[in-house]
């Protein structure tokens, strides 16, 4: 069957404008031109475009779509099942979310006790999700799964008073860090002071401490341009002087 601009946004619940920026940008072209001048699409494009919601219901980005998409290697299949398995865990975690606001609701109404720990656990769940998402790949091939499934256990167990200690020790992180970037000197006090409180920083988060796991961290905040982007936001140039500070502090230069 062939569709219109107009049928298949309505079919597909976009709109004619998005499949028409979709056609500029190269991620999703009609089959065709009528001799109307008028967009086709076909089975192809539609069983495409079913792929590019999947991929943005899930966040991710145009342009990344677009090279996952418009590869040689992109095996619809596969995709399908990643899906799948990407909305099995969104999904249980929208479970726990909900079954949160259950209790909350119970609690308010005297039905039941909540601890202040449970309270919170959805959101836990939800922060360790979305690093996963951003950061799991890079994270687990460096350091591999076992480390990184006993930091998300360590993050789901932290109590109260553990979520407000690292809180504030963020923030004092932060505020030293940019101190010690005004030195110019990653060996000075200030800046091996900064050293010292992200690797307390780090105990929060980390089932153990090594020099050499916390100067590879230190590294991929140079070398993985999300993690520049989220050091440099305020000054330009602090991921690399806080990679030094630490490779100093550590006494380990990957």
């Amino acid at each position: 069957m062939e569709y219109t601009v107009q049928k298949l946004a309505s079919l597909a619940g976009v709109s004619a404008r998005t499949l028409r920026y979709y056609d500029e940008i190269g991620i999703l072209k009609p089959a065709r031109i009528n001799s109307s001048g008028y967009r086709i699409y076909g089975q192809v494009e539609v069983n495409r475009l079913q792929q590019i919601l999947f991929y943005r219901e899930l966040g991710v980005s145009l342009d990344s779509i677009k090279d996952i998409v418009t590869a040689p290697s992109f095996d619809g299949a596969s995709a399908l099942k990643e899906h799948r398995q990407k909305l099995l865990e969104k999904r249980e975690q929208l479970d726990i979310l909900i079954a949160n606001v259950n209790k909350t609701i119970a609690l308010t109404e005297g039905r039941m006790n909540m601890s202040d720990k449970e309270k919170f656990d959805g959101f836990k769940k939800n922060m360790i999700d979305e690093n996963e998402k951003k950061y799991g790949k890079e994270i687990r091939e460096k350091y591999g799964d076992k480390a990184i499934d006993q930091s998300n256990e360590k993050v789901m167990n932290m109590s109260e008073e553990e979520h407000e200690a690292v809180t504030k020790l963020t923030e004092q992180v932060t505020e030293t860090l940019a101190e010690a970037f005004k030195t110019g000197d990653p060996a000075s006090e200030l800046a091996q002071k900064a050293a010292e409180l992200h690797k307390q920083w780090l105990m929060f988060y980390w089932p153990k401490y090594t020099k050499e796991a916390h100067a590879g961290l230190a590294q991929m905040y140079v070398d993985d341009e999300r993690f520049t982007a989220y050091y440099d936001k305020e000054q330009p140039g602090t991921a690399e002087f806080l990679r030094d500070a630490i490779h100093i502090y550590t006494g380990i230069k990957e």
